[in-house]
């Protein structure tokens, strides 16, 4: 009997206490994938053990840098099935690149890493090396036949980055979910996924940084502020961060895999809403090697991504273009234009 009481006592005192279990903001902050992350959320408890438990193991599927993961072991033509999360990403950026017309593509990384941005250290590059490297490069001559990746060439290499990253922040935004946390934003290395409202019970904002070089990557200056009072993701892609100068001329990371070489484009940054950051940020990279023309053109077709992009006009000056529903995510421009009507 005593035992019996004991316990509807212990049971009572422990229904009270969850209960009454207050939530509260927690902050995480770190490096993971060689970058930065930071993670805010609302919760009763700290996320902190399964939050480090995931992004480690999401770094055992899709990170190319550790010799260890599915994907290094795919590119080295090991017999490996994939997981999930590597099918979701492979799955996304066949899409994109169908729709970006082959300028999204991840089997573009041996030119990625013969111009020093990949896994593999950076070669003296010529045009027939281009060539050669290019006859084995192509999103069209690898394909998934239930969790194992076929080649057509062996020889044929993975790079996930453009587009992993995102799904990092989707992966982690689902954990969250998981633990019934209803307010986070995620952020790793620049690509963010949100829901809910901040600390102060606002929605949550993100600044487009300002193109300027700068490949120690920190910039603080913003050309302007994005504020998404629903659950989605932003991601931006640039060349002012990750470059390198040689011989006088600059080379930055966004390789357009028709030519081989670096993207030579007008856009200097491309912002990309979506309802996921996987999808944000395949697309950001896409608009960055497409140019202005072309990737207004594709997003006209996608009505799930909006678009805000900085780009040089003729004369070099920085110039701004953004889709018609970019404009609800943009407080200071929206109060610009009020401002301006009679």
């Amino acid at each position: 009997m005593y035992r019996l009481i004991h316990l509807l006592v212990l049971l009572g005192v422990t229904s009270f206490i969850s209960c009454n279990s207050k939530k509260q903001y927690f902050e995480e902050s770190g490096t993971v994938f060689h970058t930065l992350y930071n993670i805010k959320y609302e919760a009763p408890q700290i996320l902190t053990d399964k939050i480090d438990a995931e992004l480690q193991q999401f770094n055992l599927s899709l990170n190319p840098f550790n010799p260890n993961s599915i994907i290094a072991k795919v590119n080295n033509n090991d017999t490996v099935e994939v997981d999930d999360w590597f099918t979701e990403v492979f799955n996304k950026s066949m899409e994109v690149s169908r729709n970006s017309d082959g300028v999204f593509d991840i089997t573009c990384a041996p030119l990625v890493n013969v111009w020093g941005f990949g896994f593999s250290k950076k070669e003296s590059v010529t045009p027939e090396m281009i060539d050669s490297l290019r006859a084995f490069v192509g999103y069209q001559k690898v394909h998934l036949d239930g969790r194992r990746v076929v080649k057509d060439d062996p020889r044929l290499l993975l790079n996930c980055s453009a587009i992993a990253k995102g799904y990092s922040c989707d992966v982690i935004a689902r954990l969250l979910e998981r633990e019934g946390v209803e307010n986070y934003m995620v952020d790793i290395g620049g690509e963010v996924m949100m829901k809910g409202v901040n600390q102060n019970g606002a929605c949550w904002r993100v600044g487009i940084n300002l193109p300027e070089d700068d490949s120690t990557g920190v910039v603080n200056k913003y050309d302007e502020v994005i504020q998404l009072c629903r659950k989605g993701a932003i991601a931006t892609s640039g060349n002012y961060r990750n470059f390198y100068i040689k011989d006088g001329k600059k080379y930055a990371h966004t390789i357009d895999p028709r030519t081989g070489y670096p993207a030579q484009q007008s856009v200097l940054s491309a912002t990309i809403v979506a309802d996921d950051c996987m999808t944000a940020d395949a697309y950001a990279t896409a608009f960055m090697a497409m140019g202005l023309e072309k990737a207004r053109q594709m997003a006209a077709s996608l009505p799930d991504i909006e678009y805000y992009v900085i780009y040089a006009d003729d004369n070099g000056k920085h110039q701004i273009e953004y889709s018609k529903g970019m404009l609800q995510y943009l407080p200071k421009r929206k109060a610009m234009l009020s401002s301006d009507k009679p």
